[in-house]
């Protein structure tokens, strides 16, 4: 059985992100490792706050905070939300770590040994106003490509187009506003792209069938256009030092690594941190060197975030001609929107993960992200579709089933399980519907397609009320007891396959559905095909409680409520 190495694109460290963070890298992530683990396999989910290039300094300086102190803050901050949200890393770190200098720098060694990286003059935006050379997001103006105005040095948020400083139209400092900028030669370095794009073509070529369109689409395309080479080096105070022993005039001037150059390097970085922390049984190269046969490695980001990981880090990874583990899957996902308009960390738009845990417990919020993944398109967030969903789906169709079941059964048959007839017919085509369900759920988790998962995990939750329905124990109990006890029998051992299977997407209500048995030995991960049909690991007798009402059903006046606080339509 393989190890699974499980990473999500690292969260940038100034604030707090928004609903489409969540849903296009870590949450996934979450659920498919959570699937995994409870399949039995060996699975490692890392993650960690990217903390260097321009917003973190930017971020600092607007709060007026030393750069270091804002983001130990930042990622405390960042930490605390995410437990919010039940992401089970198995570690959160930090690109600022002593083990991401160390892993950055000898790959930048690696490279410059084997001739991919070479330092060249360029000529840079200065300012004057500013007293200093602008990195890339120092410096904002029009996208040459699409007219947006607010474009960075390095990228356009708008078209996801690549860029450079120079490339901007009426260029602005985004320290001072100040527009009064000029053109100066400084040295960086740069990796050789160009000499590394056959090897990445081919690599690409090897693994991208297992990828979802989106990514192998977006690579294609950054390969058909040609590999450049890229300077990797910035002038920053924060960031991975230039290594003195290798460029010594670079490291006097306090050059910096490129945050896009560091940053993947922490997926690797973040898992020294890990197993720094109990060496003794924890060996972070098992998984990241000289195991590609061993460890199956799985991606999960933004279609923003696609050309650095299947290009960029991948040319990183082959120039070093070491044999580091390089990604098997990359999970892309598209954007979710708010109202039709583009969630926005820097102009405060949309719901914020922290925002959202204090409308509603995390479960809410877990389940209709992943239902409504972005995964073939954009999808649109708004209140009326989050309203509905919650109430049809969890209130409705899940928490209903739950409360009444049990209930029922406590008023009519005390607090154990009845026991009531044997199973029947009914119940033969139920379990074989359920395990039908459920194989069509786990072949959705497997294919890493999060919408069809949730649409099966849904029609699981269904086929639980229509067989409730047709056995209707409120009626069946006037006229025959045994029988009412069979279905509720039956429907509560429904309850207990639901809070198995529903885990990976709603973790906490799961855990709830779970203890509401009382079962002496309940160490069940998963449920396998032959138990979905016999439907019987709840034995009648085991002492049970309702538990709490699982999902609220959300009203006019909480729709009213949330348009008014965060907006009904996009900005």
């Amino acid at each position: 059985m393989a190890r699974h190495l499980i990473t999500s694109a690292l969260p940038y460290i100034n604030g707090i992100k928004h609903l489409g963070n969540m849903v296009g890298s870590m949450l996934p992530a979450d659920v498919y490792s959570r699937y995994l683990r409870q399949r039995g396999h060996d699975v490692l989910y890392i993650c960690a706050t990217d903390e260097h290039g321009t917003p973190a300094e930017l971020a600092a300086k607007e709060l007026g905070l030393p750069v270091d102190e804002f983001c130990a803050q930042a990622h405390d901050a960042q930490k605390a939300v995410y437990d919010g949200f039940a992401l089970a890393f198995d570690y959160f770190g930090r690109s600022s770590s002593e083990q991401n200098v160390e892993i950055t720098q000898h790959f930048a060694r690696k490279l410059k040994e084997n001739g991919f990286i070479e330092e060249r003059a360029i000529r840079q935006v200065y300012s004057p106003t500013d007293g200093r050379f602008l990195p890339d997001r120092y410096v904002e103006g029009t996208c040459p490509h699409c007219g947006y105005d607010k474009a960075r040095g390095d990228q356009c948020e708008n078209c996801t187009r690549v860029l450079d400083p120079t490339d901007l139209i009426e260029p602005r400092s985004a320290i001072s506003g100040s527009t009064d900028l000029e053109v100066r030669e400084t040295k960086h370095l740069f990796l050789l792209q160009s000499k590394l794009q056959h090897e990445v073509e081919a690599w690409v070529a090897a693994h991208e069938h297992q990828w979802p369109q989106l990514a192998s689409s977006i690579a294609r395309k950054w390969l058909t256009e040609g590999l450049h080479d890229r300077a990797i080096t910035r002038d920053l105070d924060w960031g991975v030092p230039v290594p003195a022993d290798t460029w010594p005039e670079l490291a006097a001037e306090g050059k910096v690594f490129y945050v896009w150059f560091d940053a993947p390097i922490e997926y690797i970085g973040a898992t020294k941190e890990w197993s720094d922390r109990d060496p003794e049984n924890r060996d972070w190269k098992s998984w990241w060197f000289d195991v590609d046969t061993d460890v199956r490695y799985t991606e999960f980001m933004a279609k923003d975030n696609v050309p650095f990981h299947t290009v960029m880090f991948p040319a990183t990874e082959l120039g070093v001609r070491e044999p580091w583990k390089k990604v098997d899957v990359v999970k892309a996902f598209n954007w979710l929107t708010y109202y039709g308009g583009k969630f926005s960390t820097s102009q405060k738009r949309g719901v914020f993960t922290d925002q959202a845990l204090e409308v509603l417990p995390a479960d809410y919020w877990r389940y209709f992200l992943i239902a409504n993944a972005p995964e073939s398109d954009d999808s649109s967030f708004t209140w009326e579709h989050f309203t509905a969903t919650v109430n049809k789906d969890l209130a409705d169709t899940l928490g209903n089933f739950v409360n009444r079941v049990l209930s029922f059964s406590r008023k009519r048959f005390g607090d154990d399980v009845p026991a009531g007839a044997v199973a029947g017919e009914a119940e033969a085509k139920l379990g074989e519907e359920i395990a039908r369900l459920l194989a069509e759920y786990e072949e959705h988790m497997e294919a890493l397609q999060f919408r069809k998962a949730a649409a099966a995990l849904r029609a699981l939750w269904s086929a639980g009320n229509s067989y409730l329905e047709e056995k209707a124990p409120w009626l069946e109990i006037k006229t025959d007891q045994e029988a009412a006890a069979l279905t509720l029998r039956t429907a509560m051992n429904l309850i207990h396959l639901y809070a198995v299977v529903s885990e990976p997407f709603i973790p906490t209500s799961a855990a709830a559905m779970r203890s509401a048995y009382a079962l002496k030995d309940d160490t069940a991960t998963w449920v396998t095909a032959e138990q979905a049909r016999s439907l019987d690991a709840v034995p009648a007798g085991t002492p049970f409680t309702v538990p709490p009402v699982l999902f609220a059903k959300l009203t006019e006046d909480d729709l009213e409520a949330y348009k008014e606080r965060f907006g009904g339509e996009a900005a």
